[in-house]
């Protein structure tokens, strides 16, 4: 597979609920795997990929999406070629590993709740839900939503951040929110007494809306 990535795998054959979880700037594909076995009492199979961007942090080497310069907006080419790939990432992945394609969410952290804005946009008909924690919703994915208003419409969205986020302003969040619900995403939106992280009480809010959305959801006939 093109990205290098780490696998959480429950026990049982499968095809099992699945999450490709995106981790932040700076970060590995280890990062967000650690949430695998308290997220949902780990019945989720969660396929964390590594972005293929080195990002020097002192001594270590962290990794990214797509380059970030401080004061400039990211560029829109290098922001959707880094999405292609990862989706072509997730396209394989399904293929690879006992994953349920109807139970597959997506979720991304910091940079890379960017990139699932991005490709969950492109082609909400593939996820069961997304998750973007600590991160912002790029508006200019607006004016590409008109093609998928109905899919996006089925869509279950969570937003989570910290009130007290030095890296992503909580108004950055707070206006994310207000373009989703424009858009008639179905939305829930949580704020925490926290940074630029994931708490407890961010995960056990997390389970509690996947396995309202996933695992067990109440279709209306």
């Amino acid at each position: 597979m093109e990205l290098i990535h780490t696998v959480y795998e429950p026990a049982g054959d499968g095809p099992h609920p699945a999450i490709i979880a995106l981790h932040g700037w700076g970060s590995n594909s280890l990062d967000l795997l650690s949430l695998a076995p308290y997220i949902a009492g780990g019945r989720f199979m969660v396929i964390c990929p590594q972005g293929p961007l080195e990002v020097p942090i002192g001594p270590i080497v962290g990794y990214g999406w797509f380059p970030i310069r401080m004061g400039t907006p990211p560029e829109p080419a290098q922001v959707s070629e880094a999405a292609e790939r990862t989706a072509g990432f997730i396209e394989t992945a399904l293929k690879r590993y006992p994953v349920d394609p109807r139970k597959l969410v997506l979720l991304g952290f910091s940079q890379g709740g960017v990139m699932a804005y991005r490709i969950a946009f492109r082609r909400p008909e593939m996820f069961a839900a997304l998750i973007g924690i600590s991160t912002w919703f790029p508006p200019e994915l607006k004016e590409t939503a008109v093609a998928n208003t109905d899919a996006l419409s089925r869509m279950p969205t969570m937003v989570q951040h910290g009130r007290a986020d030095d890296m992503i302003e909580l108004s950055r969040a707070r206006e994310s929110v207000e373009h989703l619900r424009e858009l008639r995403i179905p939305l829930v939106y949580r704020e925490y007494d926290c940074g630029h992280e994931i708490t407890a009480r961010g995960i056990s809010d997390l389970t509690e809306f996947l396995e309202t959305k996933v695992l067990s959801p109440i279709i209306a006939g």
